[in-house]
């Protein structure tokens, strides 16, 4: 049996292994937050940790050469997924023991080990589907890769937080980890047959060859504006989200009613917006559609700023409905702006250029995760907010001028096979 081999094995696959990715992702960055906050940690140290376990996302292009480089017929893209999944499991076993919430000291260099793994998870299994998935099927399977992260984020964050006081705080970390090892059982049924020509070369070749067309990477001016572009659109929809749950949390709701707002509301908005997002990008263009997602994203961000400034005794129902329009603009935004950036990529060049986007809006979220923390306690949240959208708005002129020609798209280089 491979599923690498069919395509309802390979949409079974790739979401799976993104309900994995999506899994930990929720559980630490929408139900850890409010766990926290509920226990009475303060926001400071809230952004500061969710900050601090972005990073491996962020830096993850340092290392994703080597995934590529590192190639062989005995250690393949199969094996970077297992032993990456091995680790993210393995790092959390130990809060099976220790309450999260009241052993902050010692789970952070767990969950910063975990971060690290699930990065280079993320990063393999990427590559694993671009290598594996003919052409006219990667639009599918990128649904289905989509539809697996978000499930994993709604059933381990949102979901989480009903569940932990049903199961309690330990069960919930012991189903994250069966989320992330059980897509491991369906890597061992697939066979990776991707090897890269010069697979057999030496590793000190193939490696010079990764240097080579990183160097070319980084010459296109197309690479620095979206890269610009990456760092900062996102700040204000990041800046929220970065606070959702201690935000919902000093506005009065339960803890349960949270939980059904990240396991049901923002994650449905989200995938309808995705899937519209993508339709508009397609019909008008994906300059125009990136532009227009931008300005409603932003105005929505004012908007829930302007309700919690005006609102009194609380947040009401009015705040989740302001929220869950956010989090359909954010599906609009993420979906064109993503097509945005596979058009100005190069692709002779994909893997490493993209991942650097990527890593990029890793980098946004989480500078305006920690400078949200640090405005709130000044500003207020409708402030902080509001300072974030319009950091969103001005990164505008970037889209019309990201993949206008300069002239300077790289060759590959010759006599290299890997370059090729």
């Amino acid at each position: 049996m491979n599923l690498l081999a069919t395509t309802q094995g390979r949409r079974i696959l790739f979401f799976a292994l993104y309900l994995s990715e999506g899994a930990p992702i929720g559980f630490i960055w929408w139900a850890l937050p409010t766990m926290l906050r509920a226990s009475g940690a303060d926001v400071e140290s809230i952004t500061a940790l969710t900050s601090i376990l972005v990073l491996p996302w962020m830096f993850k292009f340092l290392w994703s050469p080597l995934i590529d480089a590192v190639r062989t017929p005995r250690w393949n893209l199969r094996s970077w997924i297992l032993v990456a999944q091995f680790v993210m499991g393995a790092s959390l076993a130990p809060l099976l023991v220790w309450d999260v919430t009241s052993h902050l000291a010692v789970a952070v260099p767990l969950l910063l080990v975990h971060a690290i793994a699930a990065a280079t998870q993320d990063a393999s299994v990427d590559a694993l589907a671009i290598a594996s998935t003919p052409a006219g099927e990667q639009g599918s399977i990128n649904g289905w890769m989509q539809a697996g992260m978000l499930t994993g984020r709604s059933v381990l964050g949102g979901g989480a937080l009903l569940l932990e006081r049903l199961i309690g705080p330990q069960l919930v970390v012991l189903l994250l980890i069966a989320v992330i090892w059980s897509s491991s059982v369906l890597v061992f049924l697939s066979r990776d047959r991707t090897l890269l020509p010069g697979a057999r070369g030496r590793m000190r070749d193939r490696l010079a060859a990764i240097g080579i067309r990183l160097g070319l990477v980084f010459r296109r001016r197309d690479t620095w504006l979206g890269l610009l572009f990456a760092a900062l659109a996102g700040a204000g929809f990041e800046g929220v989200g970065a606070v959702a749950g201690p935000f919902l949390v000093d506005r009065g709701f339960a803890t349960e009613d949270i939980g059904v707002f990240f396991a049901l509301n923002s994650v449905m908005a989200m995938i309808a917006g995705a899937v519209t997002g993508g339709y508009i990008a397609d019909r008008i263009g994906k300059r125009a559609a990136v532009s227009g997602s931008l300005v409603l994203l932003s105005a929505a961000v004012f908007a829930v700023a302007g309700y919690d400034a005006l609102a009194t005794g609380g947040g009401g129902p009015g705040l989740l409905a302001a929220l869950t329009v956010l989090y359909l603009c954010i599906g609009l935004f993420t979906a064109s702006s993503y097509a945005l950036f596979m058009e100005i990529t190069d692709p002779s060049l994909g893997a490493t250029q993209f991942s650097a986007f990527m890593a990029a809006t890793n980098a946004c979220e989480s500078w305006s995760g920690f400078a949200v923390g640090r405005g709130i306690p000044v500003l207020g949240y409708s402030g902080a907010f509001s300072i974030l959208a319009l950091v969103s708005l001005a990164t505008l002129p970037l889209v019309r001028r990201a993949g206008a020609r300069d002239g300077t798209r790289p060759e590959a280089p010759r006599g290299n096979s890997l370059a090729r």
